[in-house]
């Protein structure tokens, strides 16, 4: 059964003009978004692509508006189709996903701005942004700039994890004008309700700030109902101990009280929420190892066992679940992480931060980072939340974006490529092909960065014949390997027809 089957979908794509006539299109995170809009104005937020969609479900009195909710019914929504029309494959490939826990749609019914996208291990590898202000800094303006740049650059989702002023009226900001999933770790709002004070929050006011949030339209929540109280003690050997914000908060308010984890124990409660809104949980790893010291340590993985439990429970009341994993882990220990997660939580979607492989690059944590993203990825992640550059050392500005979501989009495709996804391998061979054939137009644009690349080849030969020339300023004209290569191939080439 398919939803409003006359429904037309315009899925926007990146459209790449080559010299040669032909277009090479590709996937667009900033959906119908102009990102370059002078007179944007974002009081005034985008195109509400699902209100129709919403409002026929809430006609007919859905209280689950969970993409698995119906896919359990077999109903492919109009979410499901717009995802596979993005990714290049079947509704009915995308509902089974969805069904068997494999893969999630965020899509909170009070998000109608949103494009729909996916997350799964059967899809394309896609990555997360943070922004958010702090009590430091930042405003309004700044955090939906810093939300329209993450998209133009190729974020598939993000999250606001604001912690300053005006955390409301900031994430209003961000939803209207977001046509991405937003993520939010509600615990902070909590928090700021209760003065900072960690032994002051309670499922009651922590239901209260869901509410609010779902309300507003945020598409999936980190949850941070792992850390169990016994597990606390078992960061006590650490390096680092518990560097989740969210796991110390909850860590302080169960050793405080004596008593379980409240998210935990009132599951149930959170789960009513969930379904009402359909909004997806991010179970967070609030004992992820702060240290490649303190990675794949007890603490680590006595959580992740609480988190598969945690994701049959959402699972039975239709609701969708991904799973936050680390962190901080060195090469050798990639791997089991993977392996685990799928055991212990039956392949629901693995986001990962990271993870860092080294811990002495502070100011370069974007690639320490991305190199155990890109592996991790490639065993199977369906999500990577981006570091930038001053992870460990201060709050993002528009440059520390950018070079963080650059960075994982490299991790993601290469993943891709090693995964051998349809098509990922298809814009390697279209660069590499222009870089042989000295179409340096072609290559920058089929770059991730085009500006970037047209700028290091202009800071030497800036000269507009320079486009054509058959060497760039690292070999020069005498010495350039695949000039002289198309010059062997055109000699043989002349022997051969000589000789015939």
């Amino acid at each position: 059964m398919t939803e409003n089957t006359q429904t037309q979908l315009h899925v926007p794509q990146n459209e790449i003009q080559l010299s040669d006539g032909s277009t090479f299109k590709t996937y667009r995170t900033a959906g119908s978004l102009c990102s370059h809009d002078d007179e944007f104005d974002y009081k005034v937020g985008i195109n509400k692509l699902r209100k129709h969609w919403i409002e026929e479900r809430l006609a007919r009195g859905d209280e689950n508006h969970s993409q698995m909710y119906y896919a359990k019914k077999g109903q492919i929504t109009n979410e499901m189709r717009y995802v596979a029309i993005r990714e290049g494959v079947s509704p009915e490939f995308v509902l089974n996903e969805i069904k068997i826990g494999r893969a999630i749609i965020p899509s909170n019914r009070n998000h109608p701005e949103l494009e729909p996208m996916i997350i799964g291990k059967k899809f394309l590898v896609k990555i997360n942004a943070n922004i958010g202000n702090s009590a430091l800094g930042s405003s309004i303006e700044e955090e939906v700039e810093k939300l329209r740049w993450s998209l133009h650059w190729g974020a598939d989702t993000v999250m606001d994890l604001s912690t300053g002023k005006n955390i409301h009226e900031t994430r209003e900001w961000i939803i209207r004008n977001a046509p991405v999933p937003i993520g939010t770790v509600p615990l902070y709002q909590a928090l700021e309700k209760v003065k900072g004070k960690a032994e002051n929050l309670n499922i009651d006011i922590f239901i209260e700030t869901l509410i609010e949030q779902a309300e507003q339209g945020v598409d999936y929540f980190t949850i941070h109902a792992g850390v169990l109280h016994d597990y606390v003690a078992l960061t006590k050997k650490r390096i680092t101990g518990i560097v989740s914000r969210g796991g110390s908060i909850m860590a302080r308010w169960c050793l405080h009280h004596k008593k379980e984890n409240f998210l935990y124990e009132h599951f149930d409660r959170i789960n009513e929420v969930m379904k009402k809104y359909g909004v997806s949980y991010s179970l967070g790893d609030g004992l992820r190892p702060g240290c490649i010291a303190d990675a794949n340590d007890e603490a680590q993985f006595a959580e992740l066992k609480t988190l598969g439990e945690l994701t049959k429970k959402a699972w039975a009341e239709d609701i969708q679940v991904m799973v936050e994993g680390p962190g901080h882990v060195p090469l050798n220990l990639i791997e089991e992480n993977m392996r685990l997660q799928n055991e212990i939580c039956n392949e629901a979607p693995f986001y990962t931060l990271g993870p860092l492989v080294t811990d002495i690059a502070p100011g370069y944590d974007h690639i320490t980072s991305a190199i155990g993203a890109a592996m991790i990825a490639w065993y199977g992640t369906a999500m990577l939340c981006y570091v930038t550059p001053k992870e460990h050392l201060g709050l993002p500005n528009k440059q520390d974006v950018k070079d963080g979501v650059i960075a994982y989009k490299i991790a993601a495709h290469a993943a891709d490529v090693a995964k051998g996804h349809p098509g990922a391998k298809e814009r390697d061979d279209l660069l590499s092909k222009a870089r042989f054939e000295f179409r340096w137009e072609d290559q920058f644009a089929l770059s991730l960065d085009p500006e970037l690349a047209r700028s290091y080849h202009d800071e030497t030969l800036p000269q507009d014949g320079m486009k054509k020339a058959h060497f760039c300023s690292m070999c020069g004209p005498s010495f350039c390997s695949m000039h002289l290569t198309q010059e062997l191939r055109k000699e043989e080439d002349e022997r051969s027809l000589s000789k015939n």
